[in-house]
């Protein structure tokens, strides 16, 4: 049944990519490699990056890292505008050392395990779905309070903007509190929204979570230079359609769009339960409407 099913969403993807082809670059050619993206540059897991120690104890494994999104030298190398992208985990009963960051924020989304973030203003629990926004210059420590790894991940945005004030203490929003989006979020999308740039945010636009509900899909849409929009599975696997080709996007796997232009994405949910998928996207493509310039060296 979910393999017919699967089947009538891809030729319905079909149809719609015939009939919009020159609006969203949706071409019905044939996949070319001197034209297309190699889309597995784009797409990374953090099970098959190397460990590092970071804040003393927690052990990241980078996703995405800096790289040039036109021309990747490397599997996973295409971060133009944030610094990093990575997969963490603090093990039971750990702490980490006191920290204060310099010329970035970090954010951290937690998916599993249970602890606390202390500042000298905050101490607050942490558990699966609370978002942590820590500020430049803000001395602060995680502690996995359970028995459990406290996993997360976490985007680390540069202070870029010299007309960005940071907040002056760490913001800590619980995503099962956070009211679903009424704004149409290409086509079946349901948004939770943690944090934006007119609020918190110093280059990144949006950090969400994102919902397909079983057997839909989203609008399939391009994107163009200077935007860095970064989707990364959470709970549950789905199809991803990127350029002409599909893959399958189990946990743990994030891709970036590929800023050509002819390269759409969209994600689709062929199974019976919800997926889920963490989203950040810097919108520098976006400059000109709204007025911010997000980086100094353009």
């Amino acid at each position: 049944m979910l393999a017919a099913m699967t089947l009538s969403l891809l030729f319905s993807l079909k149809a719609f990519a015939q009939e919009t082809e020159v609006r969203y670059s949706l071409e019905s050619r044939p996949y070319n490699p001197e034209l297309d993206a190699d889309i597995d540059l784009y797409i990374s897991n953090w099970r098959e990056m190397p460990t590092k120690l970071t804040h003393g104890c927690l052990v990241e494994r980078e996703i995405l890292t800096h790289g040039d999104p036109k021309h990747p030298q490397r599997k996973g190398a295409v971060l133009r505008y944030v610094n990093r992208f990575s997969r963490a985990v603090l093990y039971a009963r750990n702490e980490t050392k006191p920290i204060k960051l310099n010329g970035e924020q970090e954010i951290f989304y937690v998916t599993g395990g249970e602890g606390r973030i202390k500042s000298d203003k905050t101490n607050a629990e942490i558990f699966s779905g609370s978002f942590i926004l820590v500020p430049p210059d803000v001395e602060f420590t995680m502690e996995n309070t359970g028995d459990e790894p406290l996993t997360m991940y976490v985007i680390v945005e540069p202070i870029t903007r010299d007309d960005f004030t940071p907040r002056k203490d760490i913001v800590v929003v619980d995503e099962n509190k956070q009211p679903i989006l009424t704004t149409t979020g290409h086509w079946s999308m349901i948004i939770k929204q943690a944090y934006k740039l007119s609020d918190d945010l110093c280059i990144i636009e949006y950090i969400n979570t994102i919902t397909f509900d079983p057997m839909t899909i989203g609008h399939p849409h391009p994107h163009y230079d200077r935007c860095e929009e970064v989707w990364t599975a959470v709970d549950g696997e789905s199809i991803l359609f990127l350029g002409k080709q599909i893959r399958m996007q189990p946990p743990g796997t994030a891709y970036l769009c590929p800023p050509y232009g002819n390269c759409p994405h969209s994600n689709i949910n062929n199974t019976d339960k919800p997926v889920k998928l963490l989203y950040f996207a810097v919108r520098d493509d976006w400059t000109a409407k709204d007025g911010i310039k997000r980086t100094k060296d353009e």
